[in-house]
């Protein structure tokens, strides 16, 4: 058990793994979310979010983190991981997000922190930056997806030409006529599931679809044929399962709650907040084009391309990265000679 101090955080002679405070924050509109803190007390704030929508933290997070320098707060979404309760859409807005994130910034007593988000949670931080830019340090974001139609479109039918197989096994749960159109087919049909009842037949119907989702995922973050699960699926993993994609429905059908240009909008306000961007070029999930889009809109943001990196933050190359970034910051409050700024080659 860690010992705590007055600060709510671990002592720091507790070794890193035992340096995790879990708590609650009730956020309104029957949500409570879930969160933790770990690293060093007198460390620099950051706050991570997790990709999705509809995903949540892991332990293994924890990792992308140097322990010994950062005050890191994670925590669970509006519905998801074990934020309650779990796989809920009603009152869950992309401004709902932001609300709490703000929330639990006040409720922790942090005048400021350094915004760490990747993929879905890139996209939200760069919201909640431009909603709260005077409490932001800076960003670090990884693996950017900015939820345009165009994003949406790649990852459920353009991707297809460099998986087939994959695709091909996504495909089969939808019938022909909606296989142009896969992610509505696929968000109405799980929206259209009560998660809460027992498994049954619509919601095991449901559930294999759920399964070739997360298969399909798989293929495209791992760039290679990922094989679903196989086997029977325990009731509580299958619930998971559905709260989960649930929730990505619900964002995914609502176009997260911004549509196609406001995200780049936003980010054209947030030149006076020194950015981070750092993308795989074999990042099949959030096309490297759109990083470019973001540099390119983000008056001084600094842009690092990883060669061999896809989509996944633990590929050891994309880790290391972020830990250099970060490390960067914690020395000069800013990522000036830093990756790199792509000036002279920026479109007329």
């Amino acid at each position: 058990m860690a010992v705590m101090n007055d600060n709510n955080l671990p002592d720091a002679m507790c070794p890193p793994a035992q340096q995790v405070v879990p708590g609650s924050l009730d956020v309104g509109d029957g949500h409570h979310i879930y969160y933790e803190q770990c690293g060093a007390t007198a460390g620099l704030p950051v706050i991570f979010l997790h990709g999705g929508p509809g995903g949540g933290c892991s332990p293994r997070h924890r990792d992308l983190f140097d322990l010994t320098r950062f005050r890191v707060t994670l925590f669970d979404q509006r519905g998801c991981g074990r934020s309650l309760p779990r796989g809920e859409v009603q009152s869950n807005t992309s401004e709902a997000l932001i609300a709490d994130i703000e929330q639990l910034r006040q409720h922790l007593g942090i005048d400021r922190w350094l915004v760490f988000g990747g993929s879905w949670g890139a996209g939200l931080a760069l919201a909640y930056a431009a909603a709260h830019r005077t409490v932001c340090l800076g960003l670090v974001l990884r693996g950017v997806f900015l939820s345009r139609a165009s994003d949406l479109d790649w990852f459920f039918q353009q991707a297809q030409q460099f998986l087939p197989d994959a695709w091909a096994a996504l495909a089969a749960q939808a019938p022909e006529s909606a296989r142009g159109d896969l992610m509505h087919w696929l968000t109405n049909d799980l929206l259209a599931t009560d998660t809460t009842a027992a498994l049954g037949r619509d919601t095991d119907v449901a559930l294999a679809r759920a399964i070739a989702w997360e298969a399909w995922e798989s293929s495209v973050s791992q760039r290679l044929n990922a094989a679903p699960r196989t086997g029977s699926v325990l009731a509580a993993d299958a619930a998971v399962l559905l709260d989960k994609y649930r929730v990505q429905s619900h964002y995914l059908n609502h176009g997260c709650f911004w549509g196609d240009s406001a995200l780049l909008a936003r980010a054209q306000t947030l030149g006076s907040i020194p950015t981070a961007i750092l993308h795989g070029r074999l990042d099949w999930v959030c096309l490297p084009q759109a990083a470019w889009d973001l540099h390119h809109s983000l008056p001084g943001s600094r842009l690092q391309w990883l060669e061999t990196c896809g989509h996944s933050p633990f590929e050891p190359a994309m880790a290391q990265a972020l830990l250099q970034a970060m490390a960067h910051f914690a020395d000069h409050g800013n990522f000036a000679g830093w990756g790199q700024s792509f000036a002279a080659q920026a479109p007329a």
